[in-house]
């Protein structure tokens, strides 16, 4: 069993990861984590975000949260952007690569990543 302390510094740790997940800041990247995106791989997807969110440090203005079905099994995994003021963007088939890109360009920088986006 952990000590209380360790607790505390585990706590700590997580924190930034379990407030992506939960808060509402300027920009919200959406996962479609319904039965067919969980079977394209948005688990991976929405992992991978959390952890380019929190590595850039964009968490103080972007939150990463999931989703039911978003579009259909052949777009999947589906991974909405959603800027304060701005059109919702909607990314299709996204692998972990590519989320990296969304966050550097896109959450990070203001620029969707055209060759993503469902047209």
């Amino acid at each position: 069993m952990k000590s209380l302390e360790e607790l505390a510094q585990i706590r700590e740790k997580m924190k930034d990861k379990i407030s992506l997940r939960l808060g509402a800041n300027g920009v919200r990247v959406v996962v479609g984590m319904g039965t067919c995106g969980i079977e394209a791989g948005a688990r991976e997807v929405l992992r991978t975000l959390v952890d380019a969110v929190a590595e850039g440090g964009l968490s103080d203005r972007a939150t990463v949260m999931q989703s039911g079905a978003v579009g259909d099994a052949s777009t999947a995994p589906v991974v909405e952007v959603i800027a304060e003021g701005k059109e919702k963007v909607t990314y299709v088939k996204v692998t972990p690569e590519m989320a990296r890109r969304i966050v550097a360009e896109h959450v990070a920088g203001g620029t969707p990543v055209d060759e993503y986006i469902s047209k």
